[in-house]
């Protein structure tokens, strides 16, 4: 279920499926490494009498390419623990399954019946609208089938993490040894021209690369807010420009952001532009700096003149620079997350790390 659900493509149906926006030529170029555990002293090639342990290995490629190590590093790790959270579940599920003396895929699916809910007219519209530039003439009927059976499977997958955490909590204990124990980080560098919510000391802090033509931005934004409001005081959220080549106005939506910024209002014009994802031409831009109170002189003045051109591009080849590959990108006390993922990801990650550091969640 998973898999399918966090796939990305440019085609309406990947579309629906997926969980983030990359262009199709990164997308492409996209390679999967697996790398198993070993003793750094380990000898991995000979060279006459010269033997190479796996540490020189690895302190080359660090040499060669830290961002490209550092991305397959947490890659390895986010995969490991994902594999290691699935195998949990499938015990857990197992367990509870065998307690209600029903079968363990009837449980399931019993469960999920449940807390599905019926998808409404307004949720079927809202997933059309937001991927009009992918479905070409298909009308909204023609896609009534498609929808309805994507928001479920995305109801279902949200809900199937909800019953497996409910039933870690009040079942035997699960303890997680995993090598590393500590898990791979980043080490994102926050401009003074970033946009940020919450304390600068906050035990936690959620760096997002983003855009604002990707859908799956758009979608993640609500998920960041609930996080913000459920750990008030203990969030900061840092947002950095990653517009991506496919997307024609992205761009300049990034450096509006910026010029609203300068006047005070970064994320009321954030907002705003992720509400009007498919409107989002200079002449949209500058109603919205109405819509929200800008200053319309000094806006346009600001916009026109490329204010914040330089800053949007520092984000990009920041991002560039640490294997950013796609939209959204978030990276979590330096833990990174990729798509649009449940909120459930990322509470398990923000109370991790709250435990790491001695808090509660």
């Amino acid at each position: 279920m998973s898999k399918m659900l966090f796939g990305c493509a440019l085609t309406m149906v990947a579309a629906l499926g997926g969980a983030g926006c990359a262009d199709a030529q990164t997308a492409q170029s996209t390679t999967a490494v697996a790398v198993a555990a070993a003793n750094p002293d380990e000898v991995v090639a000979t060279v006459g009498d010269k033997k190479i342990t796996l540490k020189e290995v690895e302190a080359k490629w660090q040499a060669n390419d830290p961002a490209e190590r550092a991305r397959v590093t947490q890659l390895l790790y986010q995969h490991r623990r994902q594999s290691i959270d699935e195998i949990i579940g499938d015990v857990v599920i197992e367990a509870a399954a065998a307690k209600a003396g029903v079968a363990k895929e009837k449980f399931v699916s019993d469960e999920l019946a449940k807390r599905r809910g019926t998808v409404t007219d307004a949720e079927i519209q809202k997933v059309y609208d937001e991927n009009k530039d992918r479905v070409g003439a298909q009308t909204i009927e023609q896609l009534r089938g498609s929808i309805t059976e994507f928001v479920t499977r995305n109801r279902d997958a949200q809900n199937l993490a909800i019953l497996i955490d409910e039933l870690r909590k009040t079942g035997p204990p699960v303890v997680v040894s995993l090598d590393p124990p500590d898990p791979p980080r980043s080490q994102v560098t926050i401009a003074e021209h970033d946009p940020s919510r919450g304390p600068k000391d906050a035990p936690i802090t959620i760096v997002e690369f983003s855009e604002y033509q990707c859908p799956f931005c758009g979608r993640i934004t609500p998920t960041l807010k609930a996080l913000e409001q459920k750990y008030a005081g203990k969030v900061r959220l840092v947002f950095k420009d990653f517009p991506l080549q496919n997307h024609l106005q992205a761009p300049k939506a990034a450096e509006a952001a910026h010029c609203a910024g300068d006047q005070g209002k970064y994320w009321e014009l954030h907002d705003q532009l992720f509400a009007n994802q498919q409107q989002l031409q200079i002449a949209d831009l500058k109603k919205y700096a109405g819509t929200v109170g800008l200053d319309q002189v000094k806006f346009d003045q600001c916009l026109d003149a490329g204010t914040h051109t330089a800053n949007v591009q520092a984000d990009v080849d920041l991002g560039s620079q640490m294997g950013v590959q796609s939209t959204p990108t978030l990276y979590i006390n330096g833990r990174i997350v990729t798509g649009a993922q449940p909120a459930s990801v990322f509470e398990a990650i923000i109370d991790d790390e709250l435990a790491r550091k001695g808090g509660k969640p």
